[in-house]
């Protein structure tokens, strides 16, 4: 049985709640113009993952100094992105405990503990990403499968709901999305034979408002891309959290592979809407337009990144809205966000399983013989880790694993509901039992080729061509933050905090944390003074420039 437990640490825990309260929708509209709170996972709804905050410079950056630090009591993925409002720090702390900090100082004004049923089967990790706020209220997604509204002042539960069943290998990953008066989610458990969907609920109730599937059921279209019965067990998971065009009235999420992963011959046909995005209507879930990156995937190449939305002028004095997506295919796409139409597309990392895309964004498919090891590996040549764009320099910029591959070894499996589903299997490129440096075992417990190292791309959106790249010896796994003074702030595997300059991929400043960076760093002010938080190992690192 999962256990819920409130802690309040009464100091301050008033002050706190009062300041934080009322997050109205219109607040999330304007996000952008309160650059000292941080108030969507993605800090606005556009994702571009870019804070107008420039008190840290290139000429200053020397004197950045270390804050205060949170450590979290499990040793789980610490991947959550905390939001900040008016000096209040919310955290989901591993796995999914929540935590109201003083984003000042550090000091703990409550927590709630939520432990999750044992039953919760995840392919990846016990992680959470991180939450959503409305009025006063969060909102928690469980790794085994609920939605929970939590009081922001006084950090108890007002409601929880069910959202999935964790025994058939369901699970919610990903930081809630707001949207009006809704609460968005997204099922992980693609390698489990799911059937995925996205998920509203009324933020005051928990009840459910729509449900969108991602696999197409009978009658409907786009059904007939998978033959026989393997919609039923399609995957087609959508475990990150998704965008918002308030002026289009749309939300856009990705969705991941198909299932099962490596053995396309069990589903025949594109298997709509895996590997894709879609658009849909934030008040009802119906479908506005969809884009498929990876018809038929064999590769295990989600399509779930985050979509970066920006504005670009369109030549004749107006603008167009664009869609910027470096896809785990090793492709990075620009669609035209109003009906998903292709505009241009380029690989961003080498990649041979495809020999370009067509005039509609079609791969021109090239599949490797057998033995052969196709680029991008079983990781992509970017996985979950949230890019960014910045309006300063142009530029979109997101981590990468470059010169990875992965042998593929399909094989005919029989699906039993809440067991992993997968198809085959990524083989050791380098023979069977081999030990090979820079080889690691996958989440799965397969081989997977990590011998490719790590890079920063900066890509220009208006041709998707890349500007520069910063070589790294690990492979990344870190999130990417912008700032209004032309600085980069990322991390990686080795556990280095980087701060590079936008323009052209300098570093600056590079400090070792000592444990892996597997989130999103953001920024945020109190009181005149900015800090950047970034998490790496277990605990919540929090810098700002000293007095």
């Amino acid at each position: 049985m999962k256990q819920q437990t409130f802690i309040a640490l009464l100091v301050g825990v008033l002050t706190a709640g009062t300041a934080s309260a009322q997050v109205t929708f219109e607040r999330l509209l304007n996000a952008d113009e309160e650059p000292h709170n941080w108030l969507t996972y993605s800090g606005t709804y556009s994702s571009t993952r870019h804070t107008r905050l420039d008190q840290i410079t290139a000429d200053n950056v020397d004197d950045l100094e270390l804050s205060w630090v949170f450590q979290a009591g499990s040793l789980e993925a610490f991947q959550a992105t905390p939001l900040v409002v008016d000096g209040i720090m919310y955290l989901t702390e591993p796995v999914n405990n929540v935590v109201a900090l003083d984003a000042k100082t550090g000091a703990v004004f409550w927590k709630y503990e939520y432990t999750p049923s044992p039953e919760a089967r995840p392919c990846c990790g016990a992680v959470n990403r991180g939450l959503a706020i409305l009025d006063d209220m969060l909102f928690l997604a469980t790794l085994d499968g609920n939605l929970m509204a939590i009081d922001a002042i006084a950090g108890e539960p007002l409601w929880s709901t069910t959202v999935a069943d964790p025994t058939q290998g369901y699970a919610l990953t990903l930081a809630p999305l707001v949207i009006k008066d809704k609460v968005i989610v997204g099922v992980a458990g693609g390698e489990y034979g799911i059937r995925g969907y996205i998920d509203a609920y009324d933020a005051s109730t928990g009840e459910q408002a729509w449900r969108f599937y991602t696999i197409p059921g009978p009658g409907e279209p786009g059904h007939e891309t998978w033959e026989n019965d393997a919609w039923m067990t399609g995957g087609a998971s959508a475990w990150l959290t998704g965008s918002y065009d308030p002026d289009l009235d749309l939300t856009y999420w990705g969705i991941g592979n198909p299932g099962p992963d490596w053995n396309p011959a069990q589903r025949p046909g594109d298997n709509l809407y895996s590997d894709s995005v879609v658009a849909l209507d934030p008040d009802t879930g119906e479908l506005e337009w969809y884009f498929q990156f990876t018809p038929n995937d064999p590769y295990d190449y989600d399509a779930v990144q985050i979509p970066v939305l920006m504005d670009a002028p369109d030549g004749n004095g107006g603008t167009i809205k664009l869609m910027l997506w470096a896809n785990r295919n090793g492709f990075f796409y620009i669609l035209d966000r109003e009906n998903g139409q292709f505009l241009n597309g380029t690989d961003f990392v080498p990649v041979n399983w495809a020999s370009g895309l067509d005039d509609f964004g079609r791969p021109v498919q090239t599949p490797q013989p057998p033995g052969t090891t196709t680029f991008p590996g079983v990781q992509g040549g970017t996985n979950w880790y949230s890019p960014s764009f910045s309006p300063e320099t142009g530029l979109f910029y997101v981590s990468a694993w470059e010169s990875y591959g992965s042998n593929f070894t399909p094989e005919e499996q029989e699906y039993v509901p809440g067991r992993v589903f997968l198809g085959g299997r990524p083989a050791n490129p380098f023979g069977a039992g081999a030990n090979v440096p820079g080889l690691r075992r996958g989440h799965i417990n397969n081989w997977t080729d990590a011998a490719g190292g790590g890079a920063v791309i900066a890509i220009n959106p208006r041709n998707g061509e890349q500007v520069w790249k910063l070589p790294m010896t690990d492979v990344t796994s870190s999130g990417i933050l912008t700032s209004a003074s032309n600085l980069l702030f990322t991390g990686n595997r080795e556990g280095y905090f980087h701060i590079l300059d936008a323009e052209d991929g300098e570093v600056l400043w590079k400090k070792p944390l000592g444990g892996m960076i597997a989130n999103g760093p953001m920024s945020y002010m109190v009181d005149g003074k900015q800090y950047v938080a970034l998490a790496a190992g277990h605990s919540m690192y929090v810098w700002a420039l000293a007095d």
